[in-house]
């Protein structure tokens, strides 16, 4: 009886629309349609879009370090909100056409903290390791054993769109985790906004190293596809709730349909886009597979 009056209440509501349409004209609407709850932003939506600004300040910062040798404090201080500057973040020796996308990247993680801040208000940026020393010790600990030299993400573009590609990745996946916790309107419209852009630039991160993916990162003797595979497991083994997360190639039977191996867009069996909730985002931030521990040291 419930889901019969729920359907009946949103019949009358599509009819409403539909006939209000018709009464104006020819008048094109070009508006949203009225939210079926009418609140803005519930109480509950607040912590959750506000956790979604540790990961916002990350990519942030290495971006805009990566392309142009600065950050925040040079593009929009009033959004670090006091917070101390990254640590070891530098511009990256990357190619022309890289360059401008990781600035663009940058500039619109820039609008993203601006967004989330002028709508649920924000705390101050984090104290943030972008060193090269703590990019070597995820990707030691990605292979189980210590690279030789150690990784350094701004040495070239291949390792930064590596780098890269541990970052953005968790931003879309704690989007989508966050999805079904938001209730008001303006909450699910921001973070509609917010997934649409990361989910962009994991795809076109993953897609640029996907045209690499046979090659070996100098100087090691490890091709592009494997430090996916590496790091891919390593969040999933830190996040312990099963595998989220895939490298550019994967057995047929995790492909597309089951009929493919490449895999440029990771997503689950119906090629949708993984979730994950604050607790495993922690846990693969902090590198520690605990959320209250992290393992960074400086």
């Amino acid at each position: 009886m419930g889901r019969l009056v729920h359907f009946l209440s949103l019949l009358f509501f599509l009819l409403f629309v539909v006939s209000s349409a018709a009464s104006s004209g020819n008048q094109s609407i070009c508006g949203p349609l009225p939210p079926i709850v009418p609140i803005p932003i519930f109480l509950s939506d607040v912590d959750l879009l506000q956790f979604a600004l540790n990961l916002e300040h990350t990519e942030c910062e290495f971006f805009l370090f990566g392309a142009l040798g600065h950050g925040l404090d040079a593009v929009a201080p009033d959004l670090a909100m006091g917070g101390p500057p990254p640590i070891g973040a530098k511009k990256a020796n990357l190619d022309n056409v890289t360059r401008k996308i990781i600035e663009e990247f940058g500039y619109q993680e820039v609008g993203h903290l601006r967004a989330i801040k002028s709508t649920v208000g924000g705390i101050p940026r984090p104290q943030l390791d972008l060193s090269a020393k703590n990019f070597a010790k995820i990707m030691d600990d990605a292979f189980g054993y210590h690279l030789n030299p150690p990784f350094d993400p701004y040495n070239n573009t291949i390792n930064y769109l590596l780098a890269s590609y541990v970052i953005p990745y968790m931003g879309l996946v704690a989007y989508v985790g966050a999805n079904p916790n938001l209730n008001g309107f303006v909450s699910k419209r921001l973070l509609g906004g917010l997934l649409a852009v990361e989910a962009a630039q994991d795809a076109i991160i993953r897609a640029k190293l996907y045209d690499r993916m046979h090659q070996n990162v100098p100087p090691y003797r490890i091709t592009v596809a494997e430090f996916t595979d590496q790091i891919s497991n390593l969040r999933n083994k830190l996040a312990k709730c099963g595998v989220k997360d895939e490298g550019l190639l994967v057995p047929q039977q995790l492909g597309a349909e089951g009929k493919i191996t490449t895999n440029i867009i990771s997503a689950d069996k119906n090629s949708l886009g993984y979730e994950r909730i604050p607790a495993e985002v922690l846990r693969v931030v902090y590198g520690s597979g605990d959320e209250p521990i992290t393992c960074v040291q400086h």
